[in-house]
């Protein structure tokens, strides 16, 4: 398959593999901030092959795990109402909220529905006129023009029964969070190839700059992330800080402008609480003032509704890089897909998903 087969030629990666054991000389943690990206490392075995020098850790680019607590048992609050037709991403079906989760609240009665497109919720709000028709908008810079061009539909038609629950999220400030941490392992970032196709690598440049931190923008084949991390190597090894781009068959420096400026109308940038990190300031998009009566969460008053993490996930140090999920005591035990204890288990891009899948030992007990 054109694009694809010659990403995983296993010609090209040995030789990319060569090419990066001559380059580095010194150890070296680089932080890929993208799950798609985890997935790949994990069921390609790509962290195995590399020098030893080189620790990859994994970061907070899965949008349904970095989903707090607080925004789910919200989603859940709102679904189970009986005038609503509560539409999501069946990515977040089984993420757990602090007593329940969605596929359950379906179980038991209440009309959830699984689409393919914020604009099929649009759809069931003209088509149910005496429903609350609510879509859960989750997600990085990639998912989140679908979601604004939902709700700019809506008000076009005059849709009033139509509403986001909103948690939009960005990653540039996440970056800035980890970096600054005092107990920051990562000295190397690959960003997200497919979050860079909205907003190009223009917004990197400061961060770059402020914490002499290299950054490339990676795609997600084996041989896009060899050489993505080639990259990174070459800047560190050099002393550099510079933002390049290896997956330029896809990105542009400026990204999106049809896509940003649909971003820019509809949302405005706010503070944002992260699952297990907790709050970065202007890390998430809400609605503007001009769309603000589209807020499910102003609509239903479910905004102020405040819970804690538990305890026993630590998927906050996993998402931050200080933890592997291997290291988790509670991994393939307490926490299994089928019985997870924070969203990183049954995210189809979670780290500890991908753990399971793929890295996880033969004798390793499911629980039942």
């Amino acid at each position: 398959m054109k694009y694809v087969d010659e990403f995983r030629d296993p010609k090209l990666i040995r030789k990319q593999l060569a090419l990066l054991e001559a380059q580095v000389k010194q150890p070296w943690t680089i932080m890929e901030i993208c799950g798609g990206q985890t997935h790949a490392i994990a069921r390609f075995g790509l962290d195995e092959l590399l020098p030893e020098q080189i620790t990859l850790v994994h970061g907070p680019g899965c949008p349904v795990c970095v989903t707090p607590l607080e925004i789910i048992d919200q989603a859940l609050a709102v679904a189970a109402l009986p005038h609503v037709i509560f539409c999501s991403f069946g990515d977040m079906a089984r993420v757990p909220g602090s007593h329940t989760d969605l596929l359950s609240v379906k179980a038991d009665g209440a009309d959830v529905r699984l689409v393919y497109s914020p604009l099929d919720a649009v759809n069931l709000a003209a088509e149910n006129p005496d429903k609350e028709v609510v879509f859960f908008a989750v997600g990085f810079e990639t998912t989140a023009p679908a979601a604004a061009m939902a709700v700019e539909t809506a008000k076009q038609k005059g849709l009033h029964n139509f509403s986001l629950l909103v948690s939009h999220v960005l990653v540039p400030p996440a970056m800035e969070a980890i970096l600054s941490d005092p107990d920051n392992l990562v000295q190397g970032f690959l960003a997200a190839g497919h979050v860079c196709t909205v907003t190009g690598y223009q917004d990197y440049y400061p961060i770059a700059a402020e914490y002499r931190c290299p950054i490339v923008v990676t795609g997600f084949e084996p041989l896009d992330i060899l050489r993505g991390i080639t990259q990174c190597v070459q800047h560190l090894e050099a002393g550099k800080a510079e933002v390049t781009c290896q997956y330029s068959r896809s990105v542009r420096p400026e990204g999106n402008p049809t896509a940003r400026a649909l971003l820019n109308r509809v949302f405005t940038t706010i503070d944002r609480k992260w699952r297990g990190i907790g709050t970065i300031p202007q890390s998430g998009w809400g609605l503007s003032d001009a769309y603000i009566d589209f807020d499910a969460a102003v609509r239903f008053d479910v905004g102020r509704l405040k819970v804690e993490e538990p305890s026993a996930c630590i998927s906050g140090q996993i998402l931050r890089g200080r933890r592997k999920p291997n290291q988790c005591p509670e991994f393939g035990k307490t926490c299994t897909p089928d019985h997870p204890l924070g969203a990183t288990m049954v995210s189809s891009e979670g780290a500890c998903a991908a753990y399971w899948l793929y890295k996880r030992p033969l004798h390793t007990a499911e629980v039942t």
